[in-house]
């Protein structure tokens, strides 16, 4: 919900400060060109009902980038009835109100949201804003939507005085316990409000920075929706600690005008693993600001490969461990860094390996290695998983061919395990028996043993487990071992001194 809705302003200005720099984010949408045409589509007369308005267009692209099968007839009925019940609202920067749920909307849309999601955050703002009641919206548009948008809008103030916000919390938080979309939707929310926050007064956005910072950064951390993490972490820095942020912003400045240490060593990774025959994309991942400003009160004198990382995309499980092994037998591995986190997952979902490896030229880079389904739900969480409640067919490959989630089992409509629950059935800290598993995990479905693991003895020989794992491609041709290594390993930072004094 949106604290900058009001009545047409004349003395509001066209737009709010303009907001602070970034390395790295999605495209911004221009609100101003969504305002016009939001009024325009209003206005086009009946020949424009049989179409989609031009407003809401490129949140079909983006949409159908995820989901190519999606209907979008839905999106158009939520569009209109969004755009007729704000009409003549305006935000205190000018912009028609409709801007707001359309810009919300797109953010949902770019990270994977189904959509039934996407139905819901465009009208997120219609119950509590306008005349529109809970009861049209469920006539409109099912108990699954209805559901959504009562969860993420206000108690009024003139009933809970000042206990309206943090019951609002209270209700969203358990309304979140059956449906983690309702939650989706509010970080988008934020984030959209927190973007355009230079119209309000200081005060109140130092007050909103607070609430972010404190509620809202922990939620999106938990739910493991990292694209909307660390750009609010960004924007609360700036609007908290300015200085800070200024000087943390000279750094990444002084930084680009140097040397691309990183990008030389990632043409160094490319190289070892297109020798090794290992399909894999690797790219430099810059740090946002709040994760700059961390490392340089941990380390002090920032190097260039402290700027950013090294991420390297694979396509299956198994190539993530043969770039690892690739890695750490033609560069020194830091062996401190390493972990493993496609094995053992984090709460909220994230796999990956990490490690870090010193150059020959003695600089030392941070390696994220994972598949692009790990990517995908590393930067977008719960949102890239689709409707966590929805009844996957049998051989569908993920969210993504689940192109019109039904109202499935689960939350409020059903029975079903938790959405945030890493790991797949069957195993420890599972919600479900021991079953194979067939629910959608951040890189599809694990192959599980069997047989339970057994303790062997250390005089026993090693024998295998039974697995459900197909077996292993035959050994390729081998090559020519690689010479870029250094004679020694690294057990940490300060270990050698081609390392981090």
């Amino acid at each position: 919900m949106s604290a900058e809705a009001a009545q047409p302003l004349s003395e509001a200005g066209p737009t709010g400060p303009a907001a602070p720099g970034r390395r790295r984010g999605r495209a911004r949408i221009d609100l101003r060109r969504i305002g016009r045409a939001a009024l325009l589509g209003a206005t086009a007369g009946p020949a424009s009902r049989d179409r989609l308005p031009d407003a809401i267009r490129h949140v079909a692209e983006a949409h159908r980038a995820h989901y190519p099968d999606a209907d979008l007839s839905v999106l158009r009925r939520a569009y209109v009835l969004a755009e007729s019940s704000h009409r003549g609202q305006f935000r205190k920067s000018g912009e028609p109100y409709i801007t707001h749920p359309l810009a919300v909307t797109l953010i949902l849309a770019a990270l994977g949201a189904e959509t039934t999601t996407l139905t819901a955050s465009l009208l997120h703002d219609t119950v509590e804003d306008t005349e529109v009641t809970l009861d049209q919206v469920r006539e409109e548009f099912g108990d699954e939507v209805t559901y959504l948008v009562d969860g993420v809008t206000k108690l009024e103030k003139v009933e809970y005085g000042a206990a309206a916000e943090p019951e609002t919390f209270r209700k969203m938080l358990v309304a979140t316990g059956d449906d983690v979309r309702v939650m989706s939707i509010k970080l988008a929310d934020r984030l959209h409000n927190m973007r355009t926050l230079g119209v309000m007064r200081p005060e109140k956005q130092a007050r909103t920075a607070r609430v972010t910072r404190d509620v809202l950064i922990p939620l999106a951390e938990r739910l493991g929706v990292q694209a909307l993490k660390t750009e609010l972490e960004d924007l609360v820095f700036a609007i908290l600690h300015p200085e800070q942020y200024a000087a943390t912003r000279a750094l990444i400045a002084a930084d680009a005008l140097a040397g691309d240490t990183l990008g030389a060593v990632a043409e160094q990774v490319s190289g070892v693993l297109r020798e090794a025959g290992i399909a894999a994309e690797v790219l430099v991942r810059p740090r946002h600001f709040v994760s700059v400003h961390r490392i340089h009160l941990k380390r002090g004198e920032l190097r260039g490969s402290d700027f950013g990382r090294l991420l390297v995309l694979v396509a299956e499980d198994a190539d993530c461990y043969a770039v690892l092994g690739e890695m750490h037998t033609c560069f020194t591995p830091v062996i401190s860094e390493f972990k493993d986190f496609i094995a053992a997952p984090k709460f909220n979902l994230y796999q990956s390996l990490h490690t870090a490896i010193a150059a020959p030229d003695g600089a030392v880079a941070e390696v994220l290695i994972r598949t692009h389904r790990m990517h995908k739900v590393a930067e977008a969480g719960v949102v890239a998983l689709g409707n966590p409640y929805a009844t996957v067919p049998e051989g569908a490959g993920g969210p993504e061919q689940a192109a019109e989630p039904a109202t499935g089992p689960g939350g409020r409509f059903g029975t079903a395990s938790a959405p945030t629950r890493p790991g797949p059935a069957g195993c420890p800290g599972s919600s479900t028996g021991s079953s194979p598993p067939t629910t959608p995990t951040p890189s599809g479905p694990r192959c599980a043993p069997t047989s339970p693991r057994t303790r062997r003895s250390p005089s026993s020989a090693p024998t295998a487990a039974p697995s459900a794992c197909p077996p292993a491609p035959p050994a390729s041709t081998p090559r020519t071992p690689c010479t870029a290594r250094p004679p020694t390993a690294v057990s940490g930072r300060g270990s050698t001194a081609g390392s981090r004094p």
